[in-house]
């Protein structure tokens, strides 16, 4: 397996062995920042029981919301794909986008013009300090992937993303994509 570094824009797969942290078993983690100051990404793959309109009442339109990570959850974070309607966005990658004016996007989401396939929102960050990644990688916590999906990553199926990364991994990571959550319930 070639080893790549993490990137802005690079996914994120949780080693299967990082079973006992709550916020990271089994997550797919989109990396909007990475530099020496420290890296940002949300968490893909850990849906909430939230609608955008239980969180923000003036949105109609009830889009599902997400765990982004352990960091500000009472803050509320979107990637989309749709720089040329969200005035202010930061380009993550490949047509990926962080952010932006929240009240035009409001709007947007109102008019039906922005739909939830341009668009997903966190309840949090996760974040990590100058270095702390580079040791969790060397420590075998994560291992870092291309974004292949693109910015079709936004509406991709979240039930078995990470299941789906360590089948294509292949090798020892097939047996950990059939193992039960918690291998003590078996």
């Amino acid at each position: 397996m070639v080893i790549l570094k993490p990137k802005k824009g690079k996914l994120l797969i949780a080693e299967p062995t990082l079973t006992g942290d709550v916020s990271f078993n089994r997550s797919v983690v989109l990396l909007a920042e990475h530099n020496e100051e420290g890296s940002v990404g949300f968490i893909l793959n850990k849906p909430l029981d939230y609608s955008i309109n239980d969180l923000i009442t003036e949105i109609e339109i009830p889009f599902q919301v997400y765990n982004g990570g352990p960091v500000e959850q009472d803050n509320l974070y979107f990637i989309h794909k749709v720089p040329h309607l969200i005035e202010n966005s930061i380009e993550i990658s490949d047509g990926i986008y962080w952010g932006g004016d929240f009240e035009n996007t409001i709007e947007l989401i109102n008019k039906k013009v922005i739909t939830d396939k341009d668009i997903r929102f966190f309840l949090g960050y996760s974040g990590w300090e100058s270095l702390q990644l580079d040791q969790e990688l060397s420590s075998k916590s994560w291992i870092v992937l291309p974004n292949k999906y693109e910015s079709g990553i936004i509406h991709k199926s979240t039930n078995a993303f990470w299941r789906e990364n360590m089948m294509e991994l292949g090798g020892n990571y097939l047996l950990w994509s059939n193992a039960p959550e918690n291998p003590s319930l078996n």
